[in-house]
């Protein structure tokens, strides 16, 4: 027998505005549990502010301090339990078969398909919708006509689980339409065809344009684009060591650099997709705009990390997915400016939280109109990516052909991306 569901997952909320509310799972283990953890947290828009994690590899307790991102953040804290709990191993289930019995089918991607007129902001007003119905967007298909309207395509799966009922489908149509107003001309939803495979990649990136989306390192422009304060330093500082000499079973990880929305996500996906078992962990409060993790960690082995080889790409790969966990461009397509935007997809396929919703949400609050935008994935660099492209459309306030315009709409972005 294990614990009652109703106590795999606790929210203590916080007493008074702005005291952080403590989220605690305690259920058995299983590897990359904490990155699924921190995604959905990231989803949710909740900043953690410090946690702690213990295992013995058989079963896993988290402590998790965490804030709305923003005071305009309204969490859905039972929903928020809920999806914690999809992401826990059974605790009724034998420890030794859990992970097979926990693999759940792949949710039925769902097609959202309307005609509207345009106008400003519209695209990122959709997304929120979806984003507050819980919907995830897939794939996105946008297309703007020589007359002014758009079609929109958006692939959708439902964190609910419920977009089969009528109830489900009836809700998402009448907020679809409230927020499309009289613009809407016909707006449908259906379960998604052979159209969400056609979907499924991207129109090709020039060489050019791939080699600087998906290089590395950060360039000079970059940093400064990225800086959190006039020190340029500051950003560059990323810290991880390895310490083998305080734990007999155990290699100590610690890790100090620059905080940013999503941090320990992009920690934890690192180490889930390198096989890294995590035995303790503390994250503690940011301090000064900086952040320090202290992990104990294995191999999937359960052996510490010896070899030097293996710690140094550890390290290498850590730094570079702290400093730069999404890449943010402008290219030319022809005759037009292409916002592009792109993502590392964990080993499991699944991609990075609420990109679509900010990055629109960087563009509606510079006034800069989408003429076409689409999701897609990319091979790049012996790994998967999801990218995200926005054909931009000429402002008074933006000239496009502007080097500086351009800097200035790529900084905006990457810095809601970041949450700075």
């Amino acid at each position: 027998m294990g614990l009652p569901s109703d106590d795999v997952v606790l929210i203590q909320k916080g007493k008074a505005p702005g005291e952080p509310s403590v989220v605690t799972v305690n259920c058995p283990d299983k590897t990359g549990l904490g990155c699924d953890i921190c995604r959905i947290i990231l989803d949710f828009e909740i900043y953690i502010t410090k946690g702690d994690i213990s295992t013995d590899g058989i079963w896993c307790y988290i402590v998790l301090w965490v804030v709305p991102h923003s005071s305009s953040v309204i969490v859905k804290w039972s929903s928020l339990k809920n999806r914690l709990l999809s992401v826990c191993p059974s605790c009724s289930t034998c420890f030794l078969l859990y992970e097979q019995s926990t693999i759940s089918s792949s949710s039925p991607v769902y097609l959202l398909k309307f005609f509207s007129l345009d106008r400003r902001g519209l695209l990122h007003d959709v997304t929120q919708v979806l984003c507050e119905l819980e919907l995830t967007i897939q794939r996105v298909k946008v297309t703007t006509t020589p007359d002014g309207r758009v079609l929109d395509l958006f692939f959708i799966t439902d964190n609910r689980e419920l977009l089969h009922t009528e109830e489900r489908q009836n809700e998402t149509l009448e907020q679809l339409h409230t927020v499309l107003g009289d613009s809407c001309i016909t707006c449908e939803l259906k379960l998604a065809g052979p159209e969400y495979e056609h979907h499924q990649g991207i129109n090709s990136l020039s060489p050019a344009v791939a080699e600087e989306l998906f290089r590395c390192e950060l360039s000079d422009k970059e940093i400064h684009s990225q800086a959190l304060s006039p020190d340029m330093t500051k950003l560059k500082k990323a810290n991880v060591t390895v310490d083998n000499s305080l734990s007999p079973a155990h290699t100590l990880l610690q890790v100090h650099c620059a905080d940013h929305k999503g941090l320990l996500y992009d920690v934890m996906r690192t180490l889930k997709d390198c096989n890294i078992q995590i035995s303790y962990g503390r994250f503690s409060l940011s301090s000064k705009g900086f952040r320090d993790l202290d992990l104990f960690i294995q191999q999937k082995d359960g052996k510490k990390i010896v070899d030097l080889e293996k710690q140094s790409a550890l390290c290498s790969h850590l730094k570079v997915e702290m400093l730069h966990p999404l890449r943010v461009i402008i290219a030319n397509r022809g005759p037009d400016a292409e916002l592009l935007v792109a993502n590392p997809v964990e080993l499991s396929g699944k991609g990075r939280p609420r990109v679509f919703y900010d990055v629109t949400l960087a563009l509606k609050t510079l006034g800069i109109c989408v003429f076409s935008a689409e999701i897609g994935r990319h091979s790049a660099s012996d790994r998967e990516w999801e990218v995200y492209r926005f054909l931009l459309e000429e402002s008074s306030r933006f000239q496009l052909s502007n080097m500086m315009a351009r800097n200035q709409i790529v900084d905006r972005v990457r810095r809601i991306l970041m949450g700075w």
